[in-house]
């Protein structure tokens, strides 16, 4: 099973790369562009920031691969990040948003939902321009829900419903296959081998998603009803009744009004630039007569484009923000032109963590984990980085748990000095397993025999792909993983100040919402990277009047030959062909295509997981 995903992994990424190169071949070299896309561009005296969540964002910006070279590293952290500078940034008037049409994601509209709240609270207001919401859960909707206006087109519709977690179980396609997933997993509530080996949930499965679904519906529910001023009850009762047209979500609260994408922006901009007293007459007019406007002197700005000011007598103290994303493996990220490689492998986590400890300019490290977990063995060498910057560095840690900090994503984070979760982030699943795939019966019946020889002891070939346990092997796979769980379980009541009985009793595998951990005591507090960021500095020490800069690492490795005289020779490409260039980029790093390399990598660097079941939030 092994060599098969290997082989279909190998065979995505060979095509996926050969098209890449016959793209460069036939553009020509860019190399004479790159250096436009590093320049800063001008910064306009007073200006709308304008973000389309229309476009997927990673959590964290890209250190390697396709993204850095053409210019598209930022990611979902940095867009908080400068949120939140614009709140006190005076150049910065209002912000208008192009609303997602499918969902974000449960914590993602949390946290993009308390920032708008922030600049809406310092006079800064918010338009938003929505095209409809067509699945994905409230997540599409809830993180626009705040603004001051929402126009939708006419036409649009709203279909968010609930929440829904889809879950594919595959041993009817294994049986088919003759393939035997022999999987073991602590505990009953540790359903990631459940994908392999089960037809359907298990009564544990189906009670901890259940349970999930329910807080992230209620969490939503309640921050919708807040921000358009109605009650729970009634917030629910649009929301359960999607489909629901434009004109409908007008009447009944959650829009204030029709109206076309360049209408919305044209308001933004009137926003801006209106002062006190100016009534709707007034906007009426500005957007029948162009004449009124030429005197406007307001730019609209992406926000990839947006360079906050740096705070005045910040330079000698920074917060340090490192960040790990995707699955959890050992070695490094490996990078490339062609694959961005692995966001969370533990030589290049362990040694950025330990690197921003080492700067004396930076007091304090906001670790920002957002991971469904990997392997025991590389979380451990995470969690151990940690445990020396509090030791040697005398520096605190604080982790910010992103859409899912869960399994090795929360082995990482137990021993940090504090530890932030959204409300809506899915943490915990506290334990481990492991097990293969036995396929020899699958491999005779299309005439091949496998056949093994060996020496040595009771293990020896114990992890072949062909041939199933044995008794005696089932039984070191079953004392190898309570070793492992053993050591999960008394790390994390060390770090949370637990028994070993009282972790245990929330652990076994479950998974959590963060409102629910916190109730838990697995989490110190519900918030958001600004939070996260803010509880840093107190435990360094930094008072309320000192300045500070956030500065993130590691520093950004584009990767690409920089010195071939063929690239620099030319600069003739075209805005189409980078754009192709920036499909290609996206074909690469589309979830479904990583989650197969990921499988591969998971597969190829450890027999033991800490990794919780794969959740599609629909």
């Amino acid at each position: 099973m092994r060599s098969f995903l290997s082989a279909l992994g190998g065979a995505i990424v060979g095509t996926i790369t050969g098209v890449f190169l016959l793209l460069l071949i036939g553009f020509g070299a860019i190399g004479g562009l790159l250096a436009s896309f590093n320049q800063a561009p001008a910064q306009a005296s007073t200006m709308i920031l304008e973000i389309d969540l229309r476009n997927s964002l990673n959590d964290q910006k890209a250190k390697s691969g396709p993204e850095v070279f053409l210019g598209q590293s930022d990611g979902f952290i940095d867009l908080l990040i400068k949120l939140d500078a614009a709140v006190e940034d005076d150049r910065v008037k209002s912000i208008f948003i192009r609303a997602p049409e499918f969902g974000i994601g449960s914590s993602r509209s949390e946290e993009l939902r308390q920032r708008l709240v922030a600049l809406e609270n310092a006079g800064k207001p918010v338009i938003v321009h929505s095209q409809g919401a067509y699945g994905g859960g409230p997540s599409a909707y809830r993180a626009i829900s705040a603004a001051n206006d929402i126009w939708i087109q006419p036409g649009a519709d709203l279909i968010s419903p609930g929440i829904a977690f889809e879950t594919l179980f595959l041993k009817g396609l294994f049986d088919n296959l003759s393939v035997n997933p022999q999987f073991t997993a602590l505990y009953e509530y540790k359903n990631a081998p459940n994908t392999y080996q089960e037809t359907t949930f298990t009564p544990a499965h189906r009670e901890a998603m259940t349970a999930l679904a329910e807080s992230l519906w209620m969490i939503s529910l309640r921050d919708i009803a807040e921000d358009r001023d109605m009650s729970v009850q009634d917030a629910e009762a649009v929301l359960s009744s999607s489909p629901i047209g434009s004109a409908d979500l007008v009447d009944r609260g959650f829009a204030t009004g029709e109206g076309w994408p360049e209408d919305a922006r044209l308001y933004a901009i009137w926003t801006a630039a209106s002062v006190d007293g100016q009534t709707e007459a007034e906007w009426e007019d500005f957007r029948a007569e162009p004449a009124l406007r030429d005197n406007i002197n307001v730019m609209t700005q992406p926000i990839g484009a947006y360079s906050p000011n740096a705070p005045d007598g910040s330079f000698g103290n920074v917060i340090a923000i490192v960040g790990g994303q995707g699955p959890i493996v050992t070695g490094g990220s490996q990078g490339s032109l062609f694959s961005a490689g692995s966001g969370f492998a533990s030589d290049t986590i362990a040694s950025s963590l330990l690197d921003a400890a080492a700067d004396e300019n930076v007091k304090a490290i906001v670790f920002r984990v957002d991971s469904p977990g990997g392997s025991p063995t590389a979380s451990d060498q995470i969690w151990r980085a940690v445990e020396r910057i509090q030791s040697e560095y005398n520096k605190p840690v604080v982790i910010s748990m992103g859409s899912v900090a869960a399994s090795g994503g929360y082995y990482v984070s137990t021993g940090a000095d504090w530890i932030v979760a959204n409300r809506s982030t899915i943490t915990g699943s506290i334990g481990i397993f492991g097990g293969k795939f036995a396929i020899s019966e699958g491999l005779a019946r299309i005439g091949v025999n496998a056949e093994t020889v060996q020496v040595g002891g009771a293990f020896t070939g114990a992890f072949t792909t062909t041939e199933a346990f044995n008794q005696e092997q089932q039984a070191m796979v079953q004392a190898w993983l309570q070793r492992g769980y053993d050591r999960f379980i008394a790390l994390v009541a060390e770090g949370r100040g637990m028994t070993t009985q009282e972790t245990d009793a929330v652990a076994r595998g479950r998974v959590w919402s963060g409102e629910d951990a916190l109730d838990a005591g697995l989490v110190d507090q519900l918030g958001t990277l600004n939070d996260a960021i803010a509880k840093a500095a107190e435990l360094a020490g930094l008072d309320a009047d000192t300045t500070f800069r956030v500065n993130e690492y590691p520093s950004i490795q584009p990767n690409f030959p920089f010195g071939n005289p063929m690239v620099e020779a030319s600069a003739r490409a075209s805005v189409n062909e980078l754009e192709a260039l920036s499909d290609i980029s996206e074909i690469i790093n589309a979830p479904h295509v990583q989650a197969i390399l990921n499988e591969v990598r998971a597969a190829e660097t450890s027999r033991l997981q800490a990794r919780m079941v794969t959740v599609q939030e629909r």
